[in-house]
């Protein structure tokens, strides 16, 4: 079997287009939505990112702001313009790009957000809603994966899902929004005894450990659906995933590709979650 690759940049581009639309009629009622990034520091692929997402507003005519810190501001500093974010009428989402400096405590600096400003879906009241299966803001990245099975018509409900990967970001809430589907899920990690004993039962497989090549093309089950959510800088400079594309595709029948796969799907996630957000803002109903 050779897989068909899910083009995870196409979806996201047809979602943008969609979202540019509804937030050009949201501007004509004056509900403009807003976006503000912190950034901390001076780290190349964290500025990447940044970029990615600014320039991903601002084609979907969001307004777009992006505060920069030095890598040796303060942790006062930071939460005080996340305090004057949060009262912004304007700013209807707020993302502080991770990692944060060692001096930071992060998990303190994403509490601090507005749950109704918290476009990551990191907010433990956002967490707690999504646990108990009525989600508000998601997780972008485990988020955007469920766009792409609902996409690809990938049935979820009776089939084994495993999960490679147990961090608050992706592998949990991947987790909670399968098993809401009706998957049995299973969780793994980079410690799991045999972790082929665990993925070759895997009708769908998630992986997301941040290791190239953790995942080989003999721990793939004959059919599965591959999803991979690893972005890996090789010391040849080029970018790989957690899954052996070349021998995991000549098993599985659909699979992400890296880069072009799970990683424009969370920014079009970002960006919903943003229109979402002034959406509820604005008291109307959230109809993407």
């Amino acid at each position: 079997m050779s897989a068909r690759m899910i083009d995870g940049k196409e979806l996201a581009r047809k979602m943008r287009e969609a979202l540019r639309a509804k937030v050009e009629t949201m501007k004509e009622a004056g509900n403009l939505p807003g976006l503000a990034v912190i950034i901390v520091g001076e780290d190349p692929a964290s500025r990447v990112y940044v970029r990615n997402k600014e320039k991903a507003s601002i084609d979907a005519g969001i307004h777009s702001e992006v505060i920069s810190f030095p890598a040796d501001a303060t942790e006062a500093e930071v939460l005080a313009k996340i305090h004057e974010l949060n009262r912004d009428e304007d700013i209807h989402g707020i993302l502080v790009q991770l990692p944060l400096p060692k001096h930071f405590d992060a998990r303190r600096v994403l509490d601090e957000i507005a749950e109704e400003k918290d476009v990551d879906g990191f907010h433990p009241g956002n967490v707690g809603a999504l646990f108990l299966g009525q989600p508000k803001l998601q997780p972008c990245t485990p988020h955007g994966v469920m766009k792409m099975l609902e996409a690809e018509n990938v049935p979820i409900r009776g089939k084994n899902a495993v999960i490679v990967g147990a961090s608050n970001i992706v592998g949990k809430p991947m987790a909670i929004m399968l098993l809401h589907k009706g998957a049995t899920v299973t969780i793994c990690n980079s410690k799991t005894p045999d972790l082929g004993h665990h993925t070759r039962d895997a009708d769908i497989l998630v992986v997301a450990v941040g290791r190239a090549g953790i995942v080989t093309g003999d721990m793939v089950k004959e059919g599965a659906v591959v999803i991979d959510v690893g972005m890996n800088r090789l010391e040849n400079g080029k970018l790989a995933g957690d899954v052996d594309y070349e021998g995991a595709s000549q098993k599985a029948s659909l699979i992400t590709p890296v880069p072009g796969g799970v990683g424009p799907m969370t920014i079009a996630m970002l960006l919903e979650n943003t229109v979402e957000a002034a959406e509820r803002k604005a008291g109307v109903e959230k109809t993407v």
